[in-house]
């Protein structure tokens, strides 16, 4: 079987470093372990962008939901839902992340706001500067009045 390298075959590189490992090939040459852990790294790196994605379009939803509430539908609503079950799904995955949450939101706030100004044609300065919504509000059941 021809050996791949990371840059030739990322896909198989990964299969061959995954079965390398699993059975216990730690010493092998062809392991490859400064691009085994630049891979594990990335993974959490993929899970914290995920979060500050979904987050944005929470936060953003939310804003829309509060400032436009005679435009409230069925998309705002499902986007915030599922929004808020992918932060579930991966906080449930990485507890780690948890304690982050404030410091993604006090990130993402700004962008969401913005987008929530350009949706909904309102000027910008309609909606706070800083996030009204408390983590708990953003990741809960909880739909601003």
């Amino acid at each position: 079987m021809t050996t791949a390298t990371y840059e030739t075959d990322f896909y198989l590189w990964t299969q061959q470093q995954a079965a390398l490992l699993r059975q216990g090939e730690f010493n092998r040459v062809d392991l490859d372990l400064a691009n085994i852990a630049e891979e594990i790294e990335s993974m959490g790196k993929r899970d914290r962008r995920a979060i500050g994605g979904y987050l944005q379009n929470v936060l953003m939803h939310l804003l829309k939901w509060q400032y436009q509430p005679e435009r409230r539908g069925k998309s705002w609503r499902l986007s915030i839902r599922n929004g808020r079950e992918q932060i579930f799904d991966l906080l449930e995955e990485s507890p780690s992340l948890k304690p982050q949450l404030a410091g993604f939101i006090q990130k993402e706030y700004p962008r969401a706001r913005l987008n929530a100004a350009d949706e909904t044609g309102l000027p910008l300065t309609a909606f706070p500067e800083q996030c009204p919504f408390a983590v708990e509000e953003i990741t809960g059941d909880y739909w601003p009045d």
